[in-house]
Order: structure tokens, then sequence, then C-alpha cells
């Protein structure tokens, strides 16, 4: 089903940034008598007008419970590029030399 939702932003010309599967979390409170979803994070770049059509086919598949959509701003974009770097064992920070003083 993500694969399908990815496959339609990219058809709208949208650039997957970073894909994530959480996988099977347990829920903060039942919804519709389930305690359990599957948990997935995109990152996309798309023309905004596209994002709009994207949401309402989220909401009208009914194995979709709930979805977020939210615009990162610099920090945002920042902070998201640096915890992809962390969890594929890159670092953004420069290495640091040390200078001994005699």
């Amino acid at each position: 089903m993500v694969t399908e939702y990815v496959e339609y932003l990219k058809s709208n010309d949208a650039e997957i940034v970073h894909r994530e599967d959480w996988g099977l979390k347990q829920l903060a409170y039942p919804i519709q008598k389930k305690t359990t979803g599957l948990y997935f994070l995109v990152e996309y770049k798309v023309d905004p007008s596209v994002i709009q059509k994207f949401e309402i086919g989220l909401q009208r598949d009914e194995s979709v419970m709930r979805f977020l959509t939210v615009k990162l701003e610099k920090y945002g974009i920042e902070w998201a590029e640096e915890r992809r770097n962390r969890l594929s064992g890159k670092s953004s920070a420069p290495a640091r030399t040390e200078k001994a003083e005699a």
C-alpha cells in the first residue's frame, strides 16, 4: 500500500527524499477497536497542489487509520538530514583535530 502512494507521488514529479518503515507499534489509544498499527515515514518534495489530492486519497483509503502531513521549515530540514545521517552511520559534523601546545 505504501508503495502505491510513493508511486503516486513519483508520477506527480515528487522527489522522494527518504522513506522509512517503522513497523508495528502500539497505538496510544484504540482506533476502530485496533490497538496496533503499522507506521511509515515518507519525506518528499512536491508542488503543494499535489498534496491536497494525495491527502484526499489517504482519507478515502479504509486501511489508513491516521496520517499526518507536515511542512518542514529550514531548521526542520536540517534536523531531518542530520537524523538520516545518524541512522546511516555518517557523521555530519566536521572531524575535530586536537592541537597540543608545548
